[in-house]
């Protein structure tokens, strides 16, 4: 399986569920950048959350 990454606008490459802060609403969570607080696409941020450092 192919390695995702994600580059947010304020220029951080996202890879890993380590680069994200997770918001948990009521009925469902919303992902954002850990660097500047942007918003992350929810499948991506899927994806990047169940990725882990090797």
């Amino acid at each position: 399986m192919s390695e995702t990454t994600y580059r947010c606008q304020c220029g951080a490459t996202l890879r890993f569920r380590q680069d994200l802060t997770l918001d948990r609403g009521v009925t469902s969570r919303s992902w954002a950048c850990g660097d500047c607080g942007l918003p992350v696409p929810g499948v991506v941020a899927e994806k990047l959350s169940h990725q882990h450092p090797s």
